[in-house]
């Protein structure tokens, strides 16, 4: 039984750049490609794309993107707020992820959005996960 399919999502998309794998398929849900999107969007991932397996279950497939000699773009994607121990920020206290080099993904009540974003916007919420 899978209890943190954020987690899980970005597992599989750290364990297939290790690898430099072009893809990688995730179960789906819209929160998953909400996420996806948005890092395709930072341009931390290639694409995003609606696909269904080889049994026919719905994923959402995430295209990786590389740098020279294949060095993957995200050096580091860690989840935050867990269901064990939910993170929660005000709008002053939204993280600053490496001096402003990364990014940390932020639930609000305007929907999903970058840390940056949400400072401007004035808004706080759940802290999902940082990348770099």
């Amino acid at each position: 039984m899978q209890t943190d399919p954020i987690a899980d999502m970005l597992t599989r998309i750290r364990n297939a750049q290790a690898i430099a794998e072009a893809s990688v398929d995730v179960p789906a849900s819209k929160f998953k490609k909400a996420i996806a999107e948005l890092l395709v969007r930072e341009g931390y991932l290639k694409s995003v794309e609606d696909a269904n397996d080889d049994k026919g279950k719905a994923v959402i497939r995430i295209g990786l993107k590389y740098g020279p000699k294949r060095k993957p773009l995200i050096n580091s994607i860690a989840r935050v707020s867990r269901p064990g121990r939910r993170a929660y920020s005000k709008a002053k206290g939204v993280p600053v992820v490496r001096g402003g080099l990364g990014l940390a993904i932020v639930s609000t009540s305007h929907g999903l959005m970058v840390d940056r974003d949400a400072r401007r916007q004035n808004v706080g919420g759940e802290v999902i996960c940082e990348v770099w």
